[in-house]
């Protein structure tokens, strides 16, 4: 039986600043590359697959070394519109940022971005293409995608988006129906 392995990148700036970062495209901070030489997963024989982002394929590599990998920019992360790269407390004034956080936090539309319900989607129909029983797989992603993916895999366990977002450089490991934490 094949396992399906789910890896956040490693932290990147944004995530040291508490800025939203899903479509900019930033590599690894430097505490972030330091973080992944600690961490060791045995995947067998694998297929690679990333984001196309370069944290992602930063990450890779500091995981797995040099080893050839796909890429599917359907993992990339929601698109925060005009609120990517800033904070919460840039953003707390704007009318439009206390629009998109009240409510419906999964349809609600950052402008010019996209909504948790549309990268869901997306998510989903990428992993489509790539759960092939026959062959592990590793993806490295984002918290994002991981997190829309695990609730849409396993919606018995009633957590929400945030309660299945992974740790940087950490995931989930998925075999047989059932998954353990990569840690």
């Amino acid at each position: 039986m094949s396992t399906i392995y789910l890896i956040r990148h490693g932290k990147t700036p944004a995530n040291e600043q508490h800025l939203y970062c899903g479509s900019t495209d930033l590599p690894l901070s430097e505490a972030g590359l330091s973080e992944l030489k600690d961490l060791h997963y045995c995947v067998g024989d694998a297929r690679f697959i990333t984001s196309g982002m370069k944290r992602t394929e930063q990450t890779l590599k500091a995981l797995f070394g040099d080893v050839p990998f796909s890429v599917e920019r359907g993992f990339r992360e929601v698109d925060f519109g005009v609120f990517e790269m800033h904070s919460y407390e840039q953003l707390k004034l704007r009318q439009d940022y206390q629009a998109w956080l009240t409510g419906d936090n999964e349809s609600n539309i950052p402008p010019q971005g996209e909504s948790g319900a549309q990268m869901t989607r997306r998510v989903i129909a990428a992993f489509e293409k790539y759960a092939d029983p026959a062959q592990n797989t590793v993806i490295v992603s984002h918290g994002g995608v991981i997190a829309a993916l695990m609730a849409h895999l396993f919606p018995q366990e009633q957590k929400s988006r945030y309660q299945w977002q992974p740790k940087p450089g950490r995931g989930y490991a998925i075999e047989n129906g059932q998954y353990r934490i990569l840690e």
